[in-house]
């Protein structure tokens, strides 16, 4: 007896009825699977809301701060006076004025640091605020009858060293300042 060709031993050699080729069905089948199970999964790790969460959604935008788009920010960001420290600084020439818009504003609840003087002297008041704060200093400067124009972003060009933990700085100018008789120095 003959022994067999080469070839025909490893023909013979895998199961009967396949082929050497690949299971292109099962290699399909199977990369199906894997993206039916990604697609899901990834419905389980990123859910997209839709009305169930309508009932927080106020909340959360309360609590927020994004600042960066005006007209949201001034109807759902709320800060009570409480919890907004102000800075009041004189910077009118007129010794006291720091202190009587203080006491202006302190019905108002605002939560009143110790006022200062200012490192140099205005011609007209402003209100500063800092990230997130515009409303609070719109708020005061309307108790204050100041123009909208006054109430401006804090930068470190403002007529004061430091505003310490302050959100908002009110700048004391002339237009400000009740002068008493006997307060009418300047501050140096």
């Amino acid at each position: 007896m003959s022994s067999p060709p080469e070839n025909d031993r490893q023909r013979s050699s895998g199961p009967p009825g396949r082929g050497g080729g690949l299971p292109i069905g099962r290699a399909a089948l199977v990369l199906v699977a894997f993206v039916v199970a990604t697609v899901l999964l990834l419905g389980v790790i990123h859910p997209t809301t839709t009305s169930s969460s309508t009932g927080s959604a106020p909340a959360v935008s309360t609590t927020t701060t994004t600042t960066r788009p005006a007209h949201p920010a001034s109807t759902t960001t709320t800060f009570p006076p409480s919890k907004v420290p102000v800075l009041v600084a004189n910077a009118s020439g007129v010794t006291g004025a720091a202190a009587t818009v203080s006491n202006e504003l302190q019905p108002g609840g605002w939560d009143l640091l110790p006022p200062v003087n200012a490192t140099a002297h205005v011609t007209s008041s402003h209100v500063y605020y800092v990230a997130g704060q515009q409303q609070s200093a719109e708020a005061i400067a309307t108790s204050l009858h100041l123009p909208a124009s006054a109430v401006l972003p804090y930068t470190t060009a403002a007529p004061i060293s430091s505003i310490g933990t302050a959100d908002v700085l009110v700048v004391v100018g002339p237009d400000l300042a009740t002068p008493s008789a006997a307060t009418t120095t300047t501050v140096g």
